[in-house]
């Protein structure tokens, strides 16, 4: 009987996801209560006794930093509560981009937050997609990393002549994931970054013209780059464009972006909540849920999650 063991907690940052999960594994959602004081100030308790218990607690650390400091307290608060594990489940890990000191005094901020969430108490982590899969090696605990292109290549089966392209040269292995999927080719973006949330399109690796388009990427910030890469696609020659993008960040005007593109549809996943998207948008979000709840059963089984694992390893 899961329900005797096995707890699953949310915080603020995407509840409407754990409310998918814990329907998909058959569990009531774990209680839990949060609150901020009017200086800004969290705070978090348990409604429940976990003592003895598996508690995995969801939680995306995008920005604000209330939604990493939520995380590390619930940690720390489960710790202190004798549970017998507890695991972070964390669909999009933020602060993944600052993997490297790329220029002079900089933080490795990736690193301090890997840190962070050990020290307050994790005994493993699940997440998806990291941003560079080099990421797990930054954790001294064990961590799952889950790959969501199951959750979007078989939208694509049906679309004749379609290659796989990647936005760039560190996407080569995501794309190549959904390419061999789909039995296709893969195709390139050369580009350079001039300095973060901006880049050029310096050239287009392989051939597009007349062909359907599949964009993929981990995540879509400011929405630049990724409209840049849908435009020069076009100009290549391009048919129908599509994407699918696991971390829809979306900040600033990105939505607007995307929706005056000639992107003919976004797929995405709900690892980072969008609001008050139209019903004719271009955007269209596909729950990662299934997914995540399969790996926390199999976690609290103490089974293989490998077979989620949905990349190519050569």
């Amino acid at each position: 009987m899961l329900e005797n063991r096995l707890r699953v907690f949310s915080g603020t940052s995407n509840p409407e996801l754990t409310e998918k999960i814990v329907d998909y594994i058959g569990v009531k959602p774990g209680l839990i209560d949060h609150k901020k004081f009017s200086d800004g100030e969290l705070w978090c308790k348990f409604g429940e006794n976990i003592r003895g218990r598996d508690v995995f607690i969801v939680q995306s650390t995008n920005p604000p930093s209330d939604n990493l400091m939520q995380l590390l307290m619930m940690l720390d608060a489960a710790k202190r509560a004798s549970i017998s594990r507890v695991t972070a489940v964390i669909p999009y890990f933020g602060y993944a981009r600052q993997d490297r000191k790329d220029q002079p005094r900089v933080p490795i901020t990736a690193k301090l937050v890997a840190n962070l969430i050990a020290i307050a108490g994790a005994d493993r982590i699940i997440t998806m997609d990291l941003h560079a899969a080099q990421l797990q090696g930054f954790f001294d605990i064990p961590l799952d990393h889950l790959y969501a292109s199951p959750v979007f290549s078989n939208l694509f089966n049906d679309i004749e002549n379609i290659v796989v392209v990647a936005p760039d040269i560190g996407g080569i292995k995501l794309a190549r994931a959904y390419a061999k999927r789909l039995n296709t080719s893969l195709v390139v973006v050369d580009k350079r970054r001039p300095k973060p949330n901006q880049s050029e399109i310096m050239n287009i690796i392989g051939d597009v013209k007349d062909k359907n388009v599949l964009l993929v990427d981990d995540l879509i910030d400011t929405g630049g780059t990724f409209v840049s890469a849908v435009n020069a696609l076009k100009e290549r020659g391009a048919q129908k464009i599509f994407g699918a993008v696991t971390h829809p960040v979306l900040s600033g005007n990105a939505i607007e972006k995307i929706e005056n593109s000639p992107i003919d549809k976004l797929y995405v996943t709900d690892s980072v909540p969008i609001k008050n998207l139209s019903e004719d948008s271009k955007i269209c979000v596909k729950t990662s849920s299934e997914l995540l709840a399969k790996a926390i059963i199999r976690s609290h089984h103490h089974e293989s999650v490998s077979s989620l694992f949905e990349i190519d390893k050569n």
